[in-house]
Parts: C-alpha cells; structure tokens; sequence
C-alpha cells in the first residue's frame, strides 16, 4: 500500500511539472492567462439548453472548465462545466485557427478554465452544443484532477478539498444550491410576517451556565478572555424587551464538544421570537414554516431520507411523560417522589449522572433511552421537567414541569422552543444554580446580569424557537451526515 502511495504521489509531480511547463510556454508566447482579468460571457450551459430554439445559429460567448477532450484530428469534441452543469464544445482547425488549435490539442488540460465564443448548434445524436469560432485559456490548472470515473473516493478528503469535490461532483453542487434556496425560503417566511432579522454579538465577555461548553479566546487589547456563543437566545429576548415584538437571527453557533454524524463545532441555526404567543402556536408555527419550506425547495410535503419517506402534513403531538409512556411502559405520572424514579432507573439499567437523579432529570433520561430514536415523522414532545428547562415558563398548573417542546424526525432533534420565562427573579435563581454546578465541575460560569436587568425592566409573554438549520438541510437534501450539508466542516489538521 506505502508503495502505491508513493507511486501515485511520484506521478501527480510529473503531472504538475509537465503543466507548469506548458504555463511557461503561454507565458514565454505572450499569453499569460493569469493576466486575463475579465471575460464577456453572455450565456450558461442551462441558458443554452433551455432555450435552444431561440439561440440556434447565434453567437454566444460561455466559460467554464474544461471537464473532457476528443481530439479527432483537425476537429474535436470537448465538455466545459460551469455553475449549472456541463455543455458540449465543437472546436475545429478551420474555425479557431492553425495556432489556436494546436495548443488546444497539445497545451490545453483537463481542468483549465476556458472562454469559448461560438454558434449553438446540434450535433448528428442530439446533444446541444457551441460550435467555437474562439477559444481562449484563462487560467491554467497547475493540478491534475482526479480520474474521471472514480472522482474522490477517500471520504476524508473530500471534506478537505471540498474545491475538488465541488467540480467534480455536480450532485454535491446541487446539494449546496438547495441549502441556499432553503435559507431563502426560511427567510422569507419569517420576512413576509412581519419579523425582524437581528444580528447579535458573537464574542461574549462571559461563559454562561447552560450545558454546552464554549470555545475560549482572548482579546489582547482588552485583556480579557472572551467566549464564542454557544446561543442567540439572550440577546434576542433583550431586543423583545427593547420593544421589537418580532426577532429572529440566523447565524453560526460555537459549541467546543464532540463531532459525529449530526454534531459540528460550528453549525448554524435560526432563533425566533415572538411576543404575545405561547408554546402552543410556536407549535402550529413550526408546521407552518416547515411546509413553506419543502414546498418551496421540493415542490412536495412528502419526500424520501435514506429509504424512508416523510410527510410534513402530518406532525404528531405527545407530552414527555405520554411518549415514555408508549415506548417504554413506564408512567411517570403516577411516580411520586425522586426515590421512587431513581428505582425506575435502576431497574430499567437508566443511567444517571451525579447530580442530575430528580424525577424530572429521571423522566428525560428514560426519553433519550427510549424514546428518541424511535421518533420518525415529525412528531412534537412537549411539557419538560423544569429541571432541564432553565429558560421556559413553568406550567401554572404544575411548576414542575415547563412548556417547552422540541421536535424530531428520524430519530433527530430538529428544534426547541418554549413560553419563555419572564419573571426576572426565578429566572435568576435558575441561572445561579445552572453556573453554580457548572463552576463545580470546573468551568467560569457566570449568570448574565445585563440579561436579568432586562427582564427587569419587563418582558411580554414571548413564545421562542430555535432550529437547526443543518439538520433541516440534510433531511431536505437526503444526506446522511451534517459534513456533507457543510461546505468545509471542522477537520483535524493532517500531518
């Protein structure tokens, strides 16, 4: 295997040095393609071939990189791709000159970047293309790219060198087209119903007392450590109190833990907030947003991921305690004290962490034991222990638990979303006891003053969601894992 390796890195040197002395030769004849800094393109591979009736026998000029050659002679047949697709090239002696076309044959690449202004024609099978009447380099691929058939086999690299992925593979373009399309249509959505678009800070002066672990760093002239932010809740609901009644961002969060099929360092997610509504129409709001939003990516509600199909018209409602209920047979609705529910556990082999053995921490052990993954159409859990709800609103008619939902599909979180809490002074001491166990195990935890001072100063009942935008564009875009919804996901350096 070492010695494949190697000999495989000995020929892609060869590959390159014999490229860089064809640069040499333009270069050394006056044609620098590096110095081009513009080209007319008047047309595209999707333009030309959907509206051939209308440009056949025209001129139009098209650039791209040149994906295949068929030298024949004195004419010869090419593929060029751009950001559509690929588009056929006659390129012929007669038509481009003697000169032109022999340095096509002999000093153009597999790879290069070329401009070509020609006629669009048929060919004798069908297939639509440009007749070149000029061709012209306009930069010179000093790297070969890999073999046509196999592309990027090793699934490392193509996360690293997501640039080659990209020209190679039009199925990865096509993926990240329709991440953007369904961030527009999220936008949109939140646009056209009145909601303002924030941006908050990033870098935070201090580490909050929720679960995740921030990424740390230093602002030199300052001198002071700052943190990445692991949410957006806080400063949106100040803006809430600030008297903007509907906020959302959409924007990167940081969370310095582990990586794995659904998990990135830095992922981007939609916070949304609303004065005035309760957990309830966040819910009906959710489907809402949910159906725009396949509509306007998909044109259907119904639609298939890894085998199975989804149905965005039909999302099921449980409480926590009904879901554990159905799956496991356990009814925490008759469990009376934290003795009886760590027995359950016990029972059950339900793991639970130092600290966190109350009933309700019991009760959300036993749904991510048996629960979660089960839940595969779109399916609403609502009403969580307040124990690990630091910032929903008790129910009033039992303040042990909060109106808080999250959702699922494919056995995936999708979102989380609350009445959020709005009296400043059980939200303090939520928070002081959320840092107070996380400065035991070793963090800076700190409560947000600024954050209290605003609710302070008075909070309208707010409903709030957040979601994963990632997580979404995966299930829209059938990808297995978060890396490939990610144009460069977070990679351990090589060697």
């Amino acid at each position: 295997m070492e010695e494949k390796i190697i000999a495989e890195e000995e020929a892609l040197a060869e590959q390159a040095r014999i490229r860089r002395e064809k640069l040499n030769k333009f270069i050394t004849e006056g044609n620098n393609p590096y110095e081009k800094t513009k080209y007319a393109v008047t047309a595209d591979s999707a333009s030309v071939k959907g509206n051939f009736e209308q440009l056949e026998g025209k001129e139009v000029s098209v650039a791209g990189r040149l994906m295949s050659r068929r030298i024949m002679g004195k004419a010869s047949f090419s593929h060029i791709s751009d950001r559509y697709g690929q588009l056929q090239i006659y390129v012929t002696r007669q038509d481009v000159g003697e000169d032109t076309y022999a340095a096509y044959k002999k000093d153009y690449d597999i790879g290069d970047i070329v401009g070509v202004r020609g006629f669009v024609f048929k060919t004798q099978t069908g297939e639509i293309s440009v007749h070149a009447t000029h061709l012209e380099m306009l930069s010179k691929a000093l790297l070969p790219l890999p073999e046509k058939y196999n592309g990027l086999q090793n699934i490392d690299m193509k996360y690293r060198l997501r640039h080659v992925d990209l020209i190679m593979n039009q199925d990865v373009r096509d993926t990240f087209f329709k991440r953007a399309k369904i961030i527009k249509a999220i936008r949109d959505f939140l646009d056209a119903r009145g909601f303002l678009e924030a941006d908050t800070p990033i870098l935070l002066p201090l580490e909050i007392g929720a679960d995740a672990r921030p990424f740390k760093t230093h602002h030199n002239a300052l001198d002071l450590d700052m943190y990445l932010r692991i949410e957006t809740e806080l400063y949106l609901k100040r803006l809430i109190v600030g008297g903007f009644e509907k906020v959302y961002e959409m924007g990167r969060i940081f969370r310095n833990e582990g990586m794995d099929a659904k998990h990135n360092p830095e992922f981007t997610t939609v916070e949304i907030y609303q004065a005035y509504v309760d957990y309830r129409e966040v819910m009906d709001f959710v489907e809402e947003l949910y159906r725009h939003v396949a509509t306007e990516a998909l044109g259907s509600l119904r639609f298939t991921y890894q085998g199975v199909e989804l149905d965005f018209s039909k999302w099921e409602r449980l409480t926590m305690v009904e879901a554990v209920k159905k799956y496991s047979g356990v009814d925490f609705s008759a469990v009376g004290s934290d003795e009886e529910a760590r027995t359950l556990a016990r029972e059950k082999g339900v793991t639970l962490e130092k600290g966190k053995d109350t009933k309700g921490h019991v009760l959300a052990e036993f749904f991510d034991a048996f629960v979660e993954d089960k839940l595969i159409q779109p399916t609403f859990i609502y009403d969580y222990p307040v124990e690990i709800s630091p910032l929903a609103k008790r129910k009033p008619e039992d303040p042990t638990m909060c109106e808080r939902f999250e959702y699922f599909m494919m056995g995936m979180e999708m979102g989380n979303a609350f009445s959020e809490l709005n009296d400043p002074i059980d939200q303090k001491k939520r928070m002081e006891e959320q840092a107070a166990k996380k400065r035991a195990a070793g963090a800076n935890a700190q409560v947000d003053e600024d954050f209290i001072d605003a609710l302070e100063h008075g909070m309208p009942p707010t409903g709030g969601l957040g979601l994963g935008v990632d997580r979404l564009v995966m299930l829209l875009t059938d990808s297995p894992t978060i890396r490939d919804v990610l144009l460069f996901p977070t990679m351990k350096p090589k060697k």
